[in-house]
């Protein structure tokens, strides 16, 4: 059954934590590192050292980004496809058949989610925040986000990155893997770590990051807005749906808006504004309402997460049941 399925693969993910070592998904990501090297690195090499070339003819600036795009759109596929969609074709897809290829399955849930990683993470920054060790807590911030260390608001940017991994690192995982198993999983995954990788508006991959960040919107939309549901019912039901209706919009992701204007209005706190990347200030809009958040509020977040986790399974369960008797 799914359920049974993703209860086991949530309790070992919650227990054991991810692997230390030879995590499946670091291999990806150096794998990824290569094929990027090999599909982008010369072709932005000579965009680098030969600008004036591509200034002077607006059309080979324009072939070349195209050219970027097909072979960003090319890379995708030959990371992200090939062994989920072996695995869909091998793994049961009658739940109820006990083998060694469905307990596959919970395998690859365990290491697509990162519920307990994601306290790990953020757990030491409430901590250190408490403790008011303000350099401490700076660090393990500057950890998990890509933002300037000496310029980030602490509380502002766990509370974001809680309300954000949640819907990514957990959610999304999740809802792929209750529609295609634990290949779903996997391919989305995939795709979220080359998202992560190359999903930045920079030179280097303003062009050949394209395709792995609009898949990344695509696959995330539903489970987003699921997400921000979820926090919406387990917090402040109107004041959260209330800013996701009116300011997620706002938001420069698509789908981080929805969830983090719901989860900042249903906890109370306010989100946002001036932040600095890489020496660049960029004025992001003010989501939720209330307060500026404390410290405490960064645990209640991750109660939230959590709290949707249990709903999510419940829900999950209900409707198999349901299924089942119909």
């Amino acid at each position: 059954m799914i359920s049974i399925t993703l209860f086991l693969g949530v309790l070992i993910d919650w227990f054991i934590g991810e692997p230390k070592r030879w995590h499946p998904l670091i291999g990806f990501g150096l794998l990824a590192q290569r094929v990027e090297r090999l599909f982008n690195g010369k072709t932005l090499y000579s965009c680098e050292h030969n600008a004036t070339a591509f200034m002077v003819d607006i059309s080979v600036e324009k072939v070349s980004g195209i050219k970027l795009k097909t072979l960003g759109v090319l890379a995708v596929v030959l990371l992200c496809l090939p062994l989920p969609l072996l695995l869909y074709y091998l793994l049961p897809h009658s739940w109820e058949a006990i083998s060694l290829l469905s307990v596959f399955n919970v395998a690859l849930l365990y290491l697509a989610i990162g519920h307990r990683s994601l306290w790990d993470h953020i757990q030491p920054i409430a901590d250190a925040l408490i403790c008011q060790d303000d350099a401490r807590a700076r660090h393990h911030t500057s950890m998990i986000v890509s933002r300037d260390p000496e310029a980030l608001n602490i509380e502002v940017s766990a509370i974001e990155s809680v309300l954000e991994n949640g819907s990514d690192a957990v959610f999304g995982a999740i809802f792929w893997f209750v529609v295609a198993g634990g290949a779903g999983a996997l391919f989305y995954r995939f795709v979220n770590t080359l998202d992560a990788m190359w999903g930045y508006r920079t030179e280097r991959y303003c062009h050949f990051g394209w395709a792995a960040a609009k898949l990344d919107d695509v696959l995330n939309y539903l489970p987003a807005r699921f997400t921000a549901l979820s926090y919406a019912v387990l917090s402040n039901c109107s004041d959260a749906l209330i800013c996701w209706k009116k300011q997620a919009a706002a938001h420069a992701s698509p789908n981080g808006g929805p969830v983090i204007a719901s989860g900042a209005g249903g906890l109370g706190v306010l989100l946002g504004g001036p932040t600095r990347y890489h020496g660049v200030w960029h004025d992001k809009p003010i989501l939720g309402k209330g307060k500026a958040p404390q410290a405490n509020d960064i645990k209640r977040a991750m109660r939230l997460v959590s709290h949707s986790l249990m709903l999510w399974i419940c829900v999950v369960s209900s409707a198999e049941l349901l299924w089942s008797l119909l």
